[in-house]
């Protein structure tokens, strides 16, 4: 029996959609033989699919509602394209590498999305992005969208066939936009892909692109997802020749469904500062409504007497008052009780109320407790104990602490010169980190800039004793010439981003005390590359008989072990954060993932001893470089081994064997 090749290529969008769809609705496919190889394919019939929809299938048609650019098919297309890239790791830029869960990566972040979709999908808490504001200068995400003057007129068609313009010519700004577009709609169409279902995302953009930006997120996530667009200070009032100087831009935020999982600050109203017997139970509690009001509508039930420790009261204090409205004789909106007789009694039973006398006669007040509340649940009343929370003003970031003012401060604070301009305040993500985020939560950047992200979530941890973790992903763009981060010897965004979270860390756990043992303030850096397999083994039919002596080996000269290992972590989708470690048997190195969930062992000439100590582990997954086995008979024997050390039955051994 054959060893099974790992495919090592990045997910393809389109086929994770029809894993989805197929789960859902499997009667929409039908089996064809691929006329390549003769393997027999589950494919869509759109017949069927339209017929199980319905009324609710639909053709394109001229006029409709939506969203549509040049290049946004294009740019569709390019999400779901597998690509035959990797991430090689670099243990040497790293921090505590063996130990730490979270993730720097260097490269274009739609190729490094594609690459995380299988070991990430859903599974992110909380993506933040601070993409290109597309002001002119600081788009360098180009991508393969770009078209020139005349292939973007046809495609718009400002041309006809014949080359007459149909309208006049802009200046561009269509074109300008277009390419903006493509750029997040590809990246956003993936990282919907990544999110929790309880996830939120949030993206911070100003006036140049935030309508483009709400219609595209319209579209990948539902217009009833949005969950608020909050404005927040760049920047005071300063000097400007403009009549209205712009000193905010946004933070939109939107869910994957409508179940965002939000962690609301406590309550600490100063007005709770009363005690009573049920005080370890309730918390405090105040006494700031009385139980009648002047009701906007009214409501005869509610309308009734009250005997309490010999008093007998009325809605509004009067019982000629009451009289007349019984009779008939009140206005749309008048007096009467909040609470029913019926919560009334169980209320006062349970400590809920309070009479009082005022200098207008007794009145009935309810306690507001902290952590406590009456719940109807059916015709019965219930006592329910709860954390008092306060929501989320959708003013919140429009306070100097939100301000790039103070960005710039934070950054200061750890280089001792400006090395990198726009960034976002530690206090903005931090906050957006704790609303969303708890426990071991990750966290993802795909335009982690200057790494404030990641700052933010260590910050947070030594605070709450948290164990969220990171992902960030930068381009290495380069710094311009003459800078300041340049002359400091920052060479691109990249080295500036690994060093600020190597300072922070070290600030943080200076000031973290006990709890700096357990605070996680390393990263694992990866660098997206090309893939370290010959082209010829994802395109065999080009091996040309003149290669045949020089493909002894699919993996390209030069690959270390660890390239190997995350690359097929990254087939397997396993996350690139996990324990990892080495041991060594009969002079041949194996690497542990997770104690087990991924074992491999790339040394040429394996010996049958490795292979044993390998499979006392039990492992989930091992994979083995295809030209180690040195000795045929042992690549044979390799399913018995497995068989017997495992108990394993051969069909287990084919799906959990495999080499590269």
């Amino acid at each position: 029996m054959e060893l099974e090749k790992m495919k090592l290529a990045s997910a393809s969008g389109s086929e994770l959609n029809l894993e989805a769809l197929y789960q859902i609705m499997p009667s929409a496919f039908t089996e064809v033989r691929d006329e390549k190889t003769g393997e027999i394919t589950h494919k869509i019939n759109f017949n069927t699919l339209r017929e199980l929809l319905g009324d609710n299938a639909y053709d394109e048609a001229d006029e409709e509602y939506g969203f549509k650019w040049v290049g946004k098919n294009a740019a569709r297309r390019e999400a779901a394209r597998s690509i035959n890239k990797t991430l090689r790791p670099c243990s040497e830029e790293s921090v505590d590498w063996e130990n730490t869960q979270n993730l720097y990566i260097e490269g274009d972040n739609l190729e490094v999305l594609k690459l995380l979709q299988k070991s990430y999908l859903g599974k992110i808490k909380m993506i933040y992005i601070d993409p290109p504001y597309n002001t002119g200068n600081d788009f360098v995400y180009r991508d393969d969208f770009a078209m020139d003057k005349d292939g973007y007129d046809r495609a718009a068609g400002n041309v006809d066939e014949l080359g007459n313009r149909f309208r006049k010519n802009a200046d561009g700004n269509a074109r300008f936009h277009s390419d903006w577009c493509s750029m997040i709609y590809e990246r956003l169409l993936i990282a919907r892909s990544l999110l929790a279902n309880d996830g939120v995302i949030f993206i911070s953009i100003d006036d140049n692109e935030v309508r483009n930006m709400q219609n595209i997120c319209d579209e990948i996530f539902g217009q009833e997802m949005q969950i608020a667009c909050f404005p927040r200070i760049t920047k005071k009032a300063g000097k400007t020749t403009d009549a209205i100087a712009k000193n905010h831009d946004y933070i939109i935020a939107y869910s994957k469904t409508q179940s965002p999982l939000f962690y609301l600050p406590y309550h600490t109203d100063e007005g709770f500062k009363n005690e009573d017997e049920y005080v370890a139970e309730r918390g405090l509690y105040k006494l700031n409504q009385t139980l009648d009001y002047d009701s906007l509508s009214y409501s005869s039930s509610l309308d009734y007497p009250i005997t309490i420790e010999g008093q007998t009261l009325y809605p509004g204090s009067s019982y000629e008052a009451y009289l007349e409205r019984k009779n008939g004789n009140h206005a749309r909106a008048d007096w009467a009780w909040r609470w029913s007789k019926e919560m009334f009694d169980f209320g006062y039973n349970n400590g809920f109320i309070v009479l009082k006398k005022t200098s207008n006669g007794y009145r009935i007040y309810t306690k507001t407790y902290q952590n406590a509340k009456i719940e109807k649940v059916g015709n019965d009343f219930r006592v329910v104990t709860f954390d008092r929370t306060k929501a989320i003003s959708s003013l919140e970031f429009i306070e100097n602490d939100y301000s790039n003012d103070n960005s710039k401060k934070n950054l200061l604070k750890l280089f001792d010169k400006s090395v990198f301009d726009y960034s976002k305040p530690v206090s903005l993500l931090y906050k957006l980190a704790q609303y969303t985020s708890t426990s071991d939560d990750i966290i993802l950047d795909f335009f982690s800039g200057s790494a404030t992200t990641a700052h933010a979530v260590m910050q947070l941890n030594a605070e709450d004793g948290g164990n969220r973790r990171y992902i960030m992903v930068q381009l290495p763009e380069e710094t311009e010439a003459g800078s300041e981060a340049y002359k400091a010897g920052y060479k691109n965004i990249c080295e500036i981003g690994k060093e600020r979270i190597r300072r922070a860390g070290r600030k943080i756990k200076d000031e973290a005390g006990e709890k700096a043992a357990t605070l996680d303030t390393g990263f694992r850096v990866f660098k997206c590359e090309d893939s370290f397999m010959n082209d010829v083994y994802f395109s065999p039919a080009e091996l040309q008989q003149q290669d045949l002596f020089a493909q002894i080996s699919n993996i390209k000269d030069g690959t270390s072990d660890l390239s190997m290992l995350f690359g097929c972590m990254l087939d397997w989708g396993v996350q690139l954060s996990l324990p990892l470690s080495t041991f060594e048997v009969a002079g041949k190195t194996i690497y542990n993932v997770n104690d087990g969930d991924l074992v491999a062992c790339f040394n040429e000439n394996v010996n049958e001893d490795a292979i044993l100590a390998i499979a006392e582990l039990v492992p989930l997954r091992v994979v083995f470089r295809d030209s180690c086995f040195g000795d045929a008979p042992l690549k044979m024997n390799l399913f018995e081994l497995f068989k017997q050390k495992c108990g394993w039955s051969e069909e287990v051994v084919k799906s959990r064997v495999h080499v590269i």
